[in-house]
């Protein structure tokens, strides 16, 4: 399979892209995501191999999830299974957290002995997402809090409209205004994901510097639509 993993203050963290799963077009190949119209046995051989690539439980038993709504909700997790409706997950438990995406950031974030694995997009950055995920994480675990930002898509091609934009300048600042390649209005997700981090506190942060839309080796929404997920997965350190 297909990863960027790395290692944060012993906790594992690793993106996935869409190579070396059994799904077949527009989900070729490694889709992760069941709620994306693609055929549920296909997903589950990849969750498999996924899993057993990192050494998790078979067949992904040991992961946990959530019902990804694009709100500020953050749920605590110390087993594996859903979560309900939320975008963040946090854990001191030996369970590996997923959150999926195909343009929005997945963040990890590593404070001491709690984990969090965080799903963000526009509307995230507007309701908080980060922030919340931040105060959790800290509560649970200790300083300082480490954050990983995973591949999502940049401005060049991140068309937005001028009334949302705003909305995201009086939130976030000028710095998530861009361009993209035409000239259109944009949004820079990346740097808006950095600007809430660093508003909460978080100035040790990793960028895993992919764009999901111009990236071959990602699924993007924004690009094709009909498509498949990628994954974070994250799992707390001894």
């Amino acid at each position: 399979m297909g990863f960027i993993a790395l290692e944060v203050d012993g906790a594992r963290v690793a993106f996935t892209d869409r190579h070396d799963g059994v799904s077949s077009a527009p989900y070729d190949t490694a889709n992760l995501g069941f709620a994306t119209g693609d055929d549920a046995a296909a997903v589950t051989e990849n969750r498999r191999r996924v899993a057993n690539e990192l050494g998790d439980a078979p067949d992904a038993q040991g992961w946990a999830w959530v019902r990804q709504v694009h709100g500020a909700r953050v749920v605590d997790v110390d087993a594996p299974g859903g979560g309900g409706d939320a975008d963040a997950l946090v854990t001191t438990s030996d369970v590996s957290l997923v959150v999926l995406a195909a343009d929005c950031a997945p963040i990890a974030l590593v404070a001491g002995g709690a984990v969090a694995a965080v799903h963000c997009g526009w509307r995230g950055l507007l309701a908080g997402t980060v922030d919340a995920a931040v105060r959790r994480v800290r509560e649970r675990g200790r300083e300082p809090v480490r954050a990983v930002v995973g591949p999502c898509i940049s401005p060049e091609h991140y068309e937005f409209g001028a009334e949302e934009l705003a909305q995201m300048t009086r939130r976030l600042g000028p710095a998530v205004a861009g361009r993209t390649e035409t000239g259109a209005l944009a949004l820079d997700l990346r740097a808006g994901v950095g600007v809430a981090l660093a508003s909460a506190g978080v100035d040790d942060r990793t960028d895993v510097d992919v764009c999901t839309y111009a990236s071959a080796d990602h699924f993007s929404h924004r690009r094709d639509g009909v498509t498949g997920r990628q994954a974070l997965i994250v799992t707390r350190g001894a």
